[in-house]
């Protein structure tokens, strides 16, 4: 009897956060029952920054740089949660624990928040705050696509935000760009869109950097884009295999004529792209060195060297 009630116990928490869950003033609640308030300036002025990091097989994937780079976006806009890294990560651990998620996508988020002087304009009378939420594990690209290879167009609509206008460097909601973007790539049926800078340099796509592979040199943008972590993944795999690697400006038409396209995100890991406008890379499929990178990046994410264990509560 006493198993069955446990059983029944575990069953009903499963089905509470099934859809997600999220940690905010101090507790662990159903993703759906999270919120802010409607002029939260994280909401209102997109005055936010955020950091996601991957869940896989029950084990954080490389938690100390994704914390890392969150405390330096913190850094970089002046926010300050007052809270500890070790508070963060205990906070993250929690959450998924109780969520039940072996598979996840893990987002810690701090806001500007409201004013403590009614009606100020000065973000420096702000209150900012920590929150966090978790869900199972996202794809940016279709699973059954992305083993293949996604189609990819380089947007003609709209162009990058400039990094002198928005630093890409810290992980932001600025996301204008990217939707029209996707809007344009979506209407001609292609799965996703790369965005140039003004001056035609490639940058990067909406949650994930782009690689290709021209003459056996893998090469990436420089400038314009984020310092993905699943991105410096991909450039240490490449050291470890032997890979030449180039950071630099990359033109459109460059990329139009290299051998293999790739992306890289903690939402898929390594994703090939097969088509970008109307350019079709490696026959249609996953080219050779992408497959190589590709099957290192999986087998690093089950490595312990690489992984946080996470203790589970059900």
């Amino acid at each position: 009897m006493v198993i069955q009630q446990n059983e029944m116990e575990v069953a009903a928490l499963s089905d509470k956060y099934a859809s997600g869950a999220a940690w905010m003033n101090g507790e662990v609640i159903p993703i759906g029952e999270a919120s802010i308030p409607v002029n939260d300036w994280g909401l209102i002025h997109s005055d936010i920054t955020y950091d996601v990091v991957p869940v896989w097989n029950g084990g954080f994937f490389r938690i100390q740089d994704y914390l890392d780079r969150f405390f330096e976006s913190m850094k970089a806009l002046r926010l300050d949660p007052k809270m500890t890294r070790g508070k963060i990560q205990e906070v993250l651990t929690e959450m998924v624990s109780i969520s039940g998620f072996r598979n996840s996508y893990v987002s810690m988020v701090c806001s500007r928040g409201l004013p403590r002087v009614s009606g100020s304009r000065d973000p420096r009378d702000c209150a900012n705050y920590f929150y966090s939420w978790c869900v199972p594990y996202i794809h940016v690209i279709k699973p059954d696509i992305e083993v293949i290879g996604a189609s990819a167009l380089i947007a003609e609509s709209v162009k990058r935000i400039p990094d002198n206008s928005i630093n890409p460097i810290v992980k932001n909601y600025h996301w204008g760009d990217f939707t029209v973007g996707l809007f344009e790539a979506k209407d001609s049926s292609y799965e996703t869109v790369i965005l140039t800078d003004q001056d035609g340099n490639i940058t990067e796509g909406p949650g994930f950097n782009i690689f290709a592979i021209r003459n056996g040199t893998l090469i990436t943008p420089k400038s314009g884009v984020l310092s993905g972590i699943s991105r410096k993944t991909v450039l240490e795999i490449a050291e470890g295999l032997g890979i030449r690697t180039e950071i630099r400006n990359i033109k459109k038409t460059e990329l139009l004529r290299t051998d293999e396209v790739f992306i890289s995100t903690s939402g898929g890991g390594v994703i090939p792209i097969a088509k970008v406008n109307e350019q079709i890379f490696s026959d249609g499929q996953c080219g050779a060195v992408t497959l190589e990178i590709r099957k290192t990046y999986w087998t690093w994410m089950n490595s312990p060297a690489y992984r946080t264990e996470i203790f589970y509560k059900n």
